[in-house]
């Protein structure tokens, strides 16, 4: 036992001690720093052999297209609500149906997700104020509003992958259950294809206040999304949708390069389960999964209300 002596720490001085764990952790290092090096090299022959990943997307593939919706997807919050702020400042309706919309505003920022009776309620809300306008006049409208509350909330994440769509050939698509006329101003401004989008019903050029079928919304997408590839010669295995909604989930499903864009918690999961591609191009959103105190979206609709207030005394 006395020649084992060296291994009893207290029989050596300090500085031996030193000496000894110096020598222990150069040794220890040189043994994983081989090992690591036996494993990169183990790596890039693996990766060698391997059939390398196919293009995407395929530059010149004539029969793919893209299709993203549009809410928290390409753009943060809901297009109908900025267009109705911007209706609330050309005077279009009062300050009672703009705090209605700032509500609904900040719930789905905080949510990040679609509620369908918020959003029923907003189409409500916009088709009986744009009742008795024309469309020309709505379009118009629609291009300053786009500049004033849209343009800045266009994620560049989304806008790079439809670019890549674009640069690759392809033609890229909105589909939103915002009114047509809003999307396809969206799409022209992003150098998109065009847009697919609720239609209301116009006569003679005039608004009705009343819509042409469904909001296209949910399972009404994926019958657009469908009628259109039909029309366009498309192969819908061979193209990609995007979007941050459980309720896509019938238009994602239908292609063969679905993407979770933004994704709310079922989405999320969904695509989990099933091996979609994520991205997430929000900031604090461990924060708004595990839940923002209810005084934070009372703030947000107190800071838009009082903004109105102020705007109206201004102009009275």
């Amino acid at each position: 036992m006395a020649s084992l002596g060296w291994l009893t720490p207290r029989r050596r001085s300090a500085t031996a001690r030193s000496v000894l764990a110096g020598e222990a952790a150069a040794e220890a290092a040189r043994k994983s720093s081989l090992q690591l090096e036996r494993e990169r090299e183990e790596a890039a022959a693996a990766e060698a052999e391997a059939p390398a990943e196919p293009e995407f997307p395929v530059v010149g593939d004539v029969r793919a297209a893209a299709f993203f919706d549009l809410d928290n997807t390409v753009m943060q919050g809901a297009a109908i609500f900025h267009f109705g702020r911007g209706l609330y400042k050309r005077k279009f309706f009062q300050r009672r149906e703009l705090a209605r919309f700032a509500w609904q505003q900040a719930w789905f920022r905080l949510a990040g997700v679609e509620d369908p009776e918020h959003m029923q309620d907003a189409r409500d809300s916009a088709l009986s104020i744009v009742k008795g306008h024309r469309v020309s006049e709505l379009m118009s409208i629609g291009e300053e509003i786009y500049d004033e509350y849209m343009a800045d909330r266009i994620w560049p994440g989304t806008r790079g992958l439809a670019q890549a769509h674009l640069d690759a050939g392809q033609k890229v698509w909105l589909v939103t259950a915002a009114p047509v006329e809003t999307a396809t101003i969206i799409a022209r401004r992003l150098g998109l294809t065009g847009a697919l989008g609720t239609v209301a019903e116009s006569v003679d050029g005039v608004y009705t206040g009343k819509l042409v079928g469904e909001p296209l919304h949910g399972p009404a997408k994926a019958e657009a999304v469908r009628a259109l590839a039909a029309a366009e010669g498309l192969d819908l295995s061979r193209c990609a949708a995007y979007s941050d909604s459980h309720n896509d989930i019938p238009m994602l499903s239908l292609v063969g390069h679905p993407y979770a864009i933004n994704p709310d918690t079922q989405l999320r999961k969904h695509a989990r389960d099933r091996e979609w591609r994520l991205r997430d191009y929000r900031t604090g959103r461990k924060a708004a999964k595990v839940g923002i105190p209810a005084a934070a979206g009372l703030g947000a609709l107190a800071g838009g209300t009082a903004a109105a207030v102020a705007l109206h005394r201004r102009r009275h």
